[in-house]
């Protein structure tokens, strides 16, 4: 999670931000050349599919766009796939006026859809991937899309909208590079974005900007991380009183608010993971049930020693599993300081009577919390700490979220655990020195070789701490940094760039940058240190 070495600001990086600049415009330099040495070569994907053929004809695509399901066995009853569609529509047309006619070019008429399977069910791990072709001939011509499920058949309608462009001549999209033969799936079942509501409150409309944003790089979890020890902005109907911790009366979210925030990142294939960080982390509690605190002077960890602790928490997640469906909940554990437990006499006392030291209490609360989320149909994911500290006595279905460093989920799956990557040196987008290529040459199954353990590694996840950020902020902070990771999750690892590849990759990253720009995503330039603004006047591309 966050510690104070993260609190890194642009201007104590002065000193190397005049070498940074330097390399700016040479980076830049470099990116026009291998955006022109590649135009006729270079899949602007993002992120690259794991197979991908194009021809050299150009279609323009129809006015009345249309979508077909001839073939599929999917009814699409909750109108997924259709909301999906004309959501794809709206950003290929990027709100230009499109009012010109086709002069002859062959013309795109439609996209057929097939699904395989009649179920809309986001479980994790399902189906993602998808066959996406785009023939340069017909009468009239169809795209095609074939997936196993409406999640794959959503990811080949954001890889269709990235092969369409404006054309300014003739005031129509085009689509250039036809016959297209594309077959796409992910490399890892999970790729996280956290969000901390904490910190800074989020309006409910940023965090579906958020959820946009990231079905456009296939993504497929958000980690809401709600509660924190300054802010409990939920609503909890069990135990009411407790977002009376929220920072004021309208930086809330009602249940409804979050039952509304789930259903709209399921219709988009992105499950949310909620997280309720116990025993620290909980200061914010007390604001409205006191009795959670050790004592008025020492408020956290949370009261090991009070059964009503373990009932608040269970009410949380009872409320919690009729709002969050995900099958994982995060329990946090991390950075848990138990000096209140020993300097409060009550607390000291119960510890005594139990024949517990500070370390045993901290074991016998995770555990506790553990079997309390089991009870209510989840599996945990817990901060590394608790693997560091007790990883033989976690639950065997634990998953440990690594976030300290390296070298940790190569021990977790040699334990036999599950992980998912998150080291902060690398994947946190609050570590605004950390450029976009330390992201992308990120390898979550680094040193490990052994193809059982490499199955244990989830995934990964990049983590938008909050504590420098808000909603004025947050999606240049985390684009297009998250869209190198996002890559790393889901293109084949043969398929991924290399390190003396940078240059081309970097001018396909600032191709996607510049599209996410255009869809409305604030997202910062290529060049430069996380959240930096442009260098000077230029082109998007180079920037």
């Amino acid at each position: 999670m966050f510690s104070t070495a993260t609190a890194i600001h642009l201007d104590m990086m002065a000193p190397a931000m005049a070498l940074r600049l330097l390399v700016v415009a040479v980076v830049a330099a470099v990116v026009s050349c291998a955006v022109a040495a590649d135009e006729g070569s270079v899949v602007e994907v993002w992120p690259m599919p794991a197979t991908a053929s194009k021809g050299g004809q150009t279609l323009h695509v129809s006015r009345e766009l249309r979508m077909t399901a001839e073939g599929s066995k999917y009814a699409d009853g909750e109108a997924i796939l259709k909301d999906a569609f004309q959501r794809m529509v709206t950003l290929i047309e990027l709100d230009h006026v499109i009012n010109g006619s086709s002069q002859g070019l062959p013309l795109l008429a439609g996209v057929n859809v097939v699904v395989h399977l009649p179920g809309d069910e986001l479980n994790f791990g399902v189906d993602e991937s998808y066959n996406l072709s785009v023939p340069a001939t017909g009468n009239p011509i169809y795209a095609q899309i074939e997936a196993q499920t409406v999640f794959g058949a959503l990811h080949a309608l954001e890889t269709f909208s990235q092969l369409c462009n404006f054309d300014f001549t003739s005031r129509l999209i085009e689509l250039q590079s036809a016959p297209w033969s594309i077959t796409d799936m992910p490399r890892f079942p999970y790729r996280g974005l956290l969000i901390d509501t904490s910190r800074h409150y989020l309006p409910v409309p940023v965090i579906k900007s958020v959820i946009d944003s990231m079905t456009y790089s296939k993504l497929n979890v958000l980690h809401w991380h709600i509660v924190d020890e300054q802010s409990f902005p939920i609503e909890i109907p069990s135990y009411p009183k407790l977002w009376n911790g929220a920072y004021s009366y309208s930086e809330r979210y009602t249940m409804d608010d979050a039952i509304d925030i789930v259903q709209y990142a399921e219709r988009r294939g992105v499950n949310v993971l909620a997280e309720i960080d116990v025993p620290g982390h909980a200061l914010s509690w007390g604001v409205g049930y006191p009795s959670l605190w050790p004592s008025a002077t020492c408020k956290e960890p949370l009261d090991v020693s009070s059964e009503s602790t373990f009932q608040v928490i269970n009410g949380i997640l009872s409320d919690f599993s009729k709002v969050f469906k995900f099958k994982f909940v995060h329990l946090g554990g991390d950075e848990v300081n138990t000096s209140c437990w020993t300097s409060t006499p009550r607390v000291k006392a119960w510890l005594a009577q139990h024949g517990m030291k500070e370390s045993d209490a901290y074991r016998y609360f995770v555990l506790r919390a553990q079997k309390i989320a089991k009870s209510h149909g989840y599996e945990v994911i817990n901060w590394e700490e608790t693997f560091n500290n007790f990883g033989d006595k976690l639950d065997r279905r634990t998953v440990v979220h690594n976030w300290l460093g390296g070298g940790v989920a190569e021990k977790v799956v040699a334990a036999g655990l599950r992980c998912i990557v998150s080291n902060q040196d690398k994947w946190y987008l609050d570590h605004l020195e950390v450029t976009w290529d330390g992201f992308y040459m990120n390898e979550p199954l680094r040193n490990i070789k052994n193809p059982a353990q490499q199955k244990l590694v989830l995934g990964g996840e990049v983590c938008m701490w909050a504590e420098h950020i808000d909603a004025s902020d947050i999606q240049q902070t985390i684009w297009p940094r998250a869209a190198a990771a996002a890559e790393r999750l889901w293109t084949p690892f043969e398929k991924l760039s290399k390190e003396w590849e940078i240059a081309a990759l970097s001018a396909r990253l600032a191709r996607f940058r510049c599209l996410l720009n255009h869809r409305g995503i604030a997202a910062g330039p290529v060049t430069g240190y996380g959240r930096s603004a442009p260098a000077e006047p230029s082109s998007c591309i180079k920037q």
